[in-house]
C-alpha cells in the first residue's frame, strides 16, 4: 500500500528527552519507516510508516533499549486520527516475550503507568540509565528504586567487607559498581547499536570501568550508586508532570446509568454509544457529552472551564463530560463517543501538542548532537595531553577526565525545553487555553498586535435589551406586550425582548390571531387591543411616528441599536432598543493586553455605526463591514507592517484570517471550536484569556531560559573545578544530576498557574 498509516504506541520507562531522542533514532532506522514522534510526557509514540514495515521489528527496537512498549488500545487519549490505519488489531494480547526473553527472572510488570495494559507487559530490570518510569505508589516498588536500594546495599556491604579484609576490599568495590552499571552498559551498548553513541549510559559506563582501572573502585561504585538515585529523583519529578495531564481524564466518570426501556442500568462509560439516553443523578459526574433532553439544574463545570459559578441549564443546553450536576436529575443525550468527548480531545491535543517540537527545542537537539561528542573530545584531551607533554601523573589527569566525561552528559539540557513546554501546555489546558505544540507556545510570546472578531468573540453574540422608552405605559406594561408579540419567534430580537421579560418578571398573556409581517415586525390582537412591533421603517410608513420619537430613534441608531417600535391601536406606545453588548470581560481582557505591550484592533463585518459604537466602548481601534476575505487582507498587511499578529475568532466565518495570522485562536465552547484552522483555542471564550495565554507563554520562554543556564552553568562550574583539581568523581555526578533535578522542578513551577 501507498499510502502512509500511522500506528500509535505507549511507550513505558522514559522521561528525559535523551530518551525520546535514543528511541526516534532507533525506530527511524526501521525499513518503511517515514516519521517518528515521540512525546516523553505523555508516554506515546507516533510512528508514520508506509505500510511495508515490519510492526514487530519496531517493537524489538524499543524493546531493546529498554522501554516497554504497545499498540495503542483504549485509554484516556487513544483517538484514532482520521484517515489513519491503527494496527491494534494484530497486536492484541501479544506478549513481548522478546522483551524477556534473555533476562529471566526479571518479569516485572512495570509500574507507575497511569495506564493498565490489558496484557503482561515485560520491562528489562533497571534497563536504560535513564530509565524514568513515571511513579505511582511508592518508589521504593518500583523497578528503579528497587535497583536503587539494591545498588546502595551493595555498596554499604562493600564497605564493611573491605573495612573487615582490607585485602579484597578493592575486588568488594568492583561487584559493589556492577550490580548498578550492568542494566546500564546493557543499555549503552543496545543504544549505540540503535544510533546513538553517546548516550549517558555509555559516558557513565566508560567512568565507571575507567575508574576501575586507575584503582578508584571505591569511587567507581559511589558515582554508579549516585547516578541511580539521581535517576530515582528524575522519575518522580517526570511523573509529577505527566500527572497533571492524566488528572484531566480522571474526571470522567468510569460508569454510566443507561436508560434501556424505560428500565436504568449502570454501563461503562467508554461503551455509550452516540444518541444513548443517559441518567445524571443530583451531585453526579456526567459521564459524556451531551445534550440535555429532559430537567433542569445548575452544573458546575469548573472542572472543564475552570468557571467557579454553577451555570443552570434545561433543556436542549449542552452538557460536558467531567462536569458536576448540582440539584435535579436530569436526563441527557450523548452526543460524542468517550473517545471524542471534549476532555478527551484536550488531552489529545496537549499530547500531540507535546509530540510536536519548538524551534528552541530543535536548536537544542541539534546544539547537543555537537556538544557531547565535544565533551568527549575535551574529557580524552585533558587526560592524555598533560601526562604526555607536561610530564602529569596518567592516574590523576585520567580521572580527571572521566569526570568531565560524567559532567557532559546533556541531560539537563536537552530536557530544559521539554519539560517546560510540557508543563505550560498541561497547565494551559487545564484553565481551557488549548496550544497545538511547543512552536504555538514560544510565537504567542512574541505576539504585538491581537485582531479580535466582534460578534460573539468581544460581545456576546446575541442582542440584548438596552433601553425602553415608553409614551404613556408603564415599562412593564410595553415589555409584556411586546413579549406577548414575539413569543414563540426564535429571531435574535425576539428572543432578547423575551429574555428581558423573563429576567424582569412580566407577565406574558397568550396572544391571539398573531402574523409576521415579513421585513416589517408582528401583529396580534391581546384583551380588546391590536398591538403591531414594527422596525421603525414600517411605523414612519403608517405615520405613527412625530419629530421628537424620530430622534429618539436616530439617536439610538447612532450608538448602534436596533430599534422596534410598539403600536397600541395604531398609535406609537414606546421603544425597545437592542444591540449585540459587550461581553463583561472584554474591557477587562482589552486592558490586560494594553498593560502587557500587546495592541489590539477589532475587525467586524457589522455595519460602521455599530461597529463604532462597540469599539468606543471598549476602547478600541476597528474596521467595519468586512468580508472574510477582507479580515484575510488586514491581517496579511498588519503583518508587513512588522506585527506578530494573533488573530482571535469563533470560528467559521474566520477561517481565512486565523490561518492568515502568525496565531490563530479559536474562541468559543468545547465541541464548535474552529479546532481545525486555529493554533490554539479559548475554550471559555472569556477575552483575558487571550492575554493569559500570552503572559503563559512570556513565563516558559523565561523559565527555559533559567533551564538552560543552570545546566550550562553548573556544567561550566564543575568543569572548572575539576580541572583545577578541587573536585572528583562524584561532585560530577551530583553536578549532572542536580542539573537535571533543578531544571525540572524548574519546569514544575509553571505547572502552578495562578489561575
Amino acid at each position: 500500500m501507498a499510502e502512509t498509516s500511522e500506528t500509535r504506541y505507549r511507550v513505558g520507562g522514559m522521561d528525559c528527552a535523551a530518551c525520546a531522542t535514543k528511541i526516534d533514532t532507533a525506530v527511524r532506522r526501521v525499513a518503511g519507516v517515514a516519521d517518528v514522534s515521540v512525546s516523553v510526557v505523555a508516554g506515546t509514540m507516533t510512528v508514520r510508516h508506509d505500510g511495508s514495515s515490519d510492526l514487530k521489528a519496531i517493537e524489538k527496537k524499543v524493546t531493546g533499549l529498554g522501554y516497554s512498549v504497545s499498540p495503542f488500545t483504549g485509554g484516556a487519549a487513544s483517538v484514532p486520527e482520521r484517515g489513519s490505519h491503527h494496527h491494534d488489531h494484530d497486536h492484541a494480547g501479544h506478549d513481548h516475550d522478546h522483551a524477556s526473553h534473555d533476562h529471566a527472572g526479571h518479569d516485572h510488570d512495570h509500574e507507575g503507568h497511569g495506564h493498565d495494559h490489558a496484557y503482561g507487559e515485560k520491562e528489562i530490570e533497571g534497563l536504560h540509565g535513564h530509565d524514568h518510569t513515571p511513579m505511582t505508589g511508592p518508589w521504593w516498588q518500583s523497578k528503579k528504586g528497587r535497583l536503587t536500594i539494591f545498588s546502595g546495599v551493595a555498596l554499604v556491604a562493600a564497605y564493611a567487607v573491605g573495612h573487615l579484609v582490607p585485602a579484597i576490599a578493592s575486588y568488594a568495590f568492583i561487584v559493589a559498581m556492577l550490580v548498578g552499571l550492568v542494566p546500564i552498559a546493557r543499555r549503552a551498548v543496545m543504544a549505540a547499536l540503535s544510533g546513538t553513541p553517546f548516550s549517558i549510559e555509555m559516558l557513565m559506563t566508560i567512568a565507571a570501568v575507567g575508574a576501575v582501572i586507575i584503582n578508584a573502585g571505591e569511587e567507581a561504585a559511589t558515582v554508579v550508586f549516585l547516578f541511580l538515585v539521581g535517576e530515582l529523583l528524575e522519575g518522580v519529578a517526570a511523573g509529577k508532570a505527566r500527572e497533571s495531564i492524566q488528572s484531566l481524564t480522571a474526571l470522567v466518570p468510569k460508569t454510566a446509568l443507561l436508560e434501556d426501556n424505560g428500565q436504568m442500568r449502570e454501563v461503562p462509560a467508554e461503551s455509550l454509544a452516540v444518541g444513548a439516553i443517559i441518567m445524571v443523578r443530583p451531585g453526579d459526574r456526567i459521564s459524556a457529552d451531551g445534550v440535555i433532553v429532559s430537567g433542569e439544574s445548575a452544573v458546575d463545570e469548573a472542572p472543564v472551564t475552570g468557571e467557579s459559578t454553577p451555570v443552570r441549564k434545561g433543556v436542549d443546553a449542552v452538557v460536558y463530560a467531567g462536569t458536576v450536576n448540582g440539584d435535579a436529575v436530569l436526563r441527557v443525550r450523548v452526543t460524542a463517543a468517550a473517545a471524542d468527548n471534549t476532555i478527551a480531545r484536550v488531552v489529545k491535543l496537549v499530547e500531540e501538542a507535546q509530540e510536536s517540537k519548538a524551534p528552541t527545542e530543535r536548536f537544542i537537539d541539534r546544539f547537543s548532537g555537537y556538544y557531547t561528542p565535544g565533551v568527549v573530545v575535551v574529557a580524552a584531551l585533558v587526560a592524555v595531553v598533560s601526562p604526555l607533554f607536561f610530564g602529569g601523573s596518567w592516574n590523576e589527569w585520567i580521572y580527571k577526565g572521566l569526570a568531565i566525561l560524567l559532567i557532559g552528559c546533556p541531560c539537563a539540557l536537552v530536557i530544559s525545553t521539554p519539560a517546560a513546554i510540557a508543563a505550560s501546555l498541561s497547565a494551559g489546558a487545564r484553565r481551557g487555553l488549548l496550544m497545538k505544540g511547543g512552536a504555538v507556545l514560544e510565537t504567542l510570546g512574541k505576539v504585538t498586535m491581537v485582531a479580535f472578531d466582534k460578534t460573539g468573540t468581544l460581545t456576546e453574540g446575541k442582542p440584548r435589551v438596552t433601553d425602553i422608552v415608553s409614551f404613556g405605559l408603564s415599562e412593564a406594561q410595553l415589555l409584556s406586550r411586546a413579549a406577548v408579540l414575539e413569543q414563540g419567534s426564535s429571531h435574535p430580537l425576539a428572543l432578547a425582548i423575551l429574555n428581558r421579560a423573563k429576567a424582569d418578571g412580566v407577565p406574558v398573556p397568550p396572544a391571539f390571531e398573531l402574523e409576521a409581517v415579513p421585513g416589517k415586525g408582528v401583529s396580534g390582537k391581546v384583551g380588546g387591543e391590536t398591538l403591531d412591533l414594527l422596525s421603525p421603517s414600517a411605523a414612519r410608513e403608517r405615520g405613527a411616528l412625530d419629530g421628537e420619537q424620530e430622534s429618539r430613534i436616530t439617536a439610538f441608531n447612532d450608538e448602534g441599536k436596533s430599534v422596534s417600535v410598539l403600536l397600541v391601536n395604531g398609535a406609537a406606545a414606546g421603544l425597545i432598543a437592542m444591540r449585540d453588548e459587550p461581553r463583561e470581560d472584554s474591557g477587562a481582557g482589552l486592558s490586560a493586553l494594553k498593560s502587557a505591550g500587546v495592541k489590539a484592533m477589532m475587525l467586524t463585518g457589522d455595519n460602521k455605526r455599530t461597529a463604532a459604537a462597540v469599539a468606543g466602548m471598549l476602547g478600541i481601534d476597528w474596521r467595519g463591514e468586512m468580508m472574510p476575505e477582507d479580515k484575510q487582507r488586514v491581517v496579511g498587511e498588519l503583518k508587513r507592517e512588522g506585527f506578530v499578529v494573533a488573530k482571535v475568532g469563533d470560528g467559521i466565518n474566520d477561517a481565512p484570517a486565523l490561518a492568515a495570522a502568525d496565531i490563530g485562536i479559536a474562541m468559543g465552547g468545547g465541541t464548535d471550536v474552529a479546532l481545525e484552522t486555529a493554533d490554539a483555542a479559548v475554550l471559555h471564550g472569556r477575552v483575558g484569556d487571550v492575554a493569559r495565554m500570552i503572559a503563559l507563554s512570556k513565563r516558559t520562554m523565561r523559565n527555559i531560559l533559567e533551564n538552560i543556564t543552570i545546566a550550562l552553568g553548573l556544567k561550566a562550574v564543575f568543569l572548572v573545578t575539576t580541572i583545577a583539581g578541587i573536585t572528583g568523581l562524584w561532585p560530577a555526578i551530583l553536578a549532572d544530576t542536580g542539573a537535571t533535578v533543578l531544571v525540572t522542578i524548574n519546569a514544575l513551577r509553571l505547572l502552578r498557574v495562578k489561575a
